[in-house]
C-alpha cells in the first residue's frame, strides 16, 4: 500500500465520526441505560479490534501475515466496502435519530423503529459498521485485520442481543412481531 492510499481507508471512518458527531447533538434524554462496567468493556474491546486494524508495525508475528495479495483492485475494493458500509450505517443512523444511543438505553419516548433499514433489519448500523471494518480488513490484507474484524462482529453481537433484551422488555409483542419480520445484521425477505 502507498502512502497516499491510506487515505482511502482512513476517509470513511472519519466521515463516519464527524456525522456521529453532529448526529449526536440531537438524541432525547437516556430514560434507563446499561451500567458503565459493561459500556467500558465494549469500549476496550472496540480499541483493541481498531488497534489491530491499523497497526503499523505489528509484533504479532503471523497475524501480520498477508491474507490477500497486495493488489491494487483489492484495495480499490476494500476502500469501496468501507465506503458503502459508512453510508449504510450513516442511512441507519438517520432512520433512528433522536432514539439513538452509543449505550444500551433507552432514550425518553423510545419508539421501535421501522422505516429505512430497520424495515428488514434490526441492526443496521453495525451491519454497515461490520461492512466497512470488513472492507478496511480487506485493503489493509492482513491477518491482524481480519482477528480485528471478529472481534468487532462478536462485540456486535453482545451489544445487539443486550439490546434486544431491553427492547423485548419495553414493547413486547410489538418487538417480536418485529423480530419475526426483521434480520440480525442481514435482511429478511419473507
Amino acid at each position: 500500500m502507498k502512502p497516499a492510499s491510506g487515505i482511502w481507508i482512513a476517509a470513511p471512518w472519519l466521515i463516519f465520526m464527524a456525522y456521529w458527531l453532529i448526529a449526536g447533538l440531537r438524541t432525547n434524554q437516556t430514560a434507563r441505560q446499561e451500567p458503565v462496567s459493561e459500556r467500558l468493556a465494549r469500549l476496550i474491546v472496540m480499541i483493541i479490534a481498531f488497534l489491530l486494524l491499523y497497526e503499523k508495525e505489528s509484533v504479532l508475528g503471523l497475524l501480520n501475515r498477508r491474507f490477500v495479495p497486495p493488489a491494487d483492485w483489492i484495495f480499490a475494493l476494500g476502500s469501496a466496502l468501507s465506503f458503502l458500509g459508512v453510508g449504510f450505517a450513516i442511512w441507519a443512523r438517520y432512520h433512528i435519530g433522536k432514539y439513538w444511543s452509543s449505550t444500551v438505553s433507552l432514550r425518553e419516548g423510545h419508539e421501535l423503529i421501522r422505516t429505512g433499514p430497520y424495515a428488514r433489519i434490526r441492526h443496521p448500523i453495525y451491519t454497515g459498521m461490520l461492512l466497512a471494518v470488513f472492507g478496511t480488513a480487506l485493503a489493509v490484507g492482513r491477518y491482524r485485520a481480519l482477528f480485528a474484524f471478529v472481534i468487532v462482529l462478536l462485540g456486535f453481537i453482545w451489544k445487539s442481543k443486550r439490546e434486544e433484551a431491553l427492547l423485548a422488555g419495553q414493547f413486547g409483542a410489538k418487538f417480536e412481531e418485529h423480530r419475526r419480520h426483521t434480520g440480525f445484521f442481514l435482511p429478511k425477505f419473507s
